[in-house]
Order: C-alpha cells, then sequence, then structure tokens
C-alpha cells in the first residue's frame, strides 16, 4: 500500500519516488495518468474502482455493510420526499461522478437537478457543474478526505449542501455553503436533522446511520 511505502522510505525519498514515476496504484503498479479522457478509459482488468486524487489512483476499497445500508436508506429517503412534494431533483448513488475544481470526485450520494441529469444521460456520468447536495460516508481511511479535503473542494465547487454521515462517531455533520464558506451543524442521537434542500424530511441521526 502507499501509506506502507511512505513509512518505508524517507520523506525525500518517498517523493522522488513519486516524482519519477508520475503516479502510484496501492496495489504498487505505476500508471500514469495525464488527462481526464485517461482516467474515464483507465481499466487495470479488474472490476476495482479508482478515485484520481492528486494526480495519484488511489484504489477505494468496498464499502462495509453498514457504509452500503446508510448509502441505500438515504437514497431512498431522498427520491420518496422529492416524490412526495414533486420536487424537480434526481438522487443518484456513487455510479456519478462530480469534477471539482481540483479533481473528479464519487461522492456516495448525490442529488441534482432534473436539467443536470439530462445532461449525462447518454454520456460518462460525470456532473461539470455542482449538485445540490452532496453526502459521504465516512469510513477508517476516508477520515481526513471527508472531513477536510472534500469540504473544501466542495465548498469550493459550490456545493450548496454537504452531509457528513459518520457512523465511526455515530453524528451527522450538515454543511450549508453561505458566502462561499461551509457553516456546520451536527446532529447526534435522536435530534431531527435539518437540511437546505429537504426542509420537510423527517430524519433523526440515528435513523440516517441506521441506528
Amino acid at each position: 500500500m502507499l501509506v506502507l511505502a511512505q513509512r518505508s522510505l524517507g520523506r525525500s525519498q518517498f517523493m522522488i519516488e513519486c516524482v519519477t514515476v508520475g503516479v502510484f496504484l496501492m496495489t504498487k503498479t505505476p500508471f500514469k495518468i495525464n488527462t481526464l479522457k485517461e482516467y474515464l478509459n483507465f481499466d487495470d482488468g479488474t472490476d476495482k474502482r479508482y478515485d484520481l486524487v492528486d494526480g495519484v489512483l488511489v484504489e477505494m476499497p468496498p464499502g462495509t455493510g453498514k457504509h452500503e445500508q446508510i448509502i441505500t436508506l438515504l437514497l431512498v429517503r431522498f427520491f420518496l420526499e422529492k416524490e412526495r412534494l414533486g420536487l424537480p431533483l434526481e438522487p443518484r448513488p456513487n455510479g456519478t461522478e462530480v469534477l471539482t475544481k481540483k479533481q473528479p470526485r464519487r461522492p456516495d450520494v448525490s442529488v441534482m437537478t432534473v436539467e443536470q441529469a439530462q445532461t449525462i444521460e447518454k454520456t460518462s456520468a460525470i456532473l461539470r457543474t455542482p449538485p445540490l447536495l452532496i453526502v459521504e460516508v465516512v469510513s477508517p481511511e476516508s477520515v481526513d478526505r471527508d472531513y477536510n479535503e472534500k469540504s473544501s473542494e466542495y465548498a469550493d465547487f459550490g456545493v450548496g449542501e454537504y452531509w457528513i454521515v459518520d457512523p465511526l462517531l455515530n453524528k451527522v455533520t450538515i454543511c450549508l455553503l453561505s458566502q462561499g464558506v461551509y457553516q456546520q451543524s451536527v446532529y447526534t442521537k435522536n435530534q431531527r436533522i435539518v437540511s437546505r434542500l429537504f426542509p420537510e424530511l423527517e430524519l433523526t441521526a440515528n435513523q440516517a446511520l441506521c441506528i
């Protein structure tokens, strides 16, 4: 794994190795990714999933059963809410990617407009405009990425509402964009989550966490 390589090499030597190889996979197999098209067409002959992070292909391990349970629940609840209210929205699972100003991201759940959904209907499912809402479910290897890196990227990209659902700490953080900066509210236990996009949604933190 990349993290193990970093520990076994000195920091300067590790940086030299990265520059020399160009791109590392967590499998230690080097691949050079120069363009978005190359990333989209990348195929290593397996069903593994990768994210492109700062020019590095990072293998994304399968989520736990709990991780997938949370994604499914939120996707269904968003769909039912938009149907109940007749909202012109399209909730999507993690097959849809978002091209932020920095790099492609693959949110666990995204909610887009009908117009945005139409733009990817017959092409690669990559949004080039910010969806209205994004959800990331935290896993042990994604803590810093979800709370810090993605929070900064999504705010800069203009994602109006960002949910960080954390089954590790049993809390849900709702980030609402205000003048380019996220204002955060944290919900736990039986506190009802307040969403800007779905203001009438009846969902507690424990329900979102599948507790």
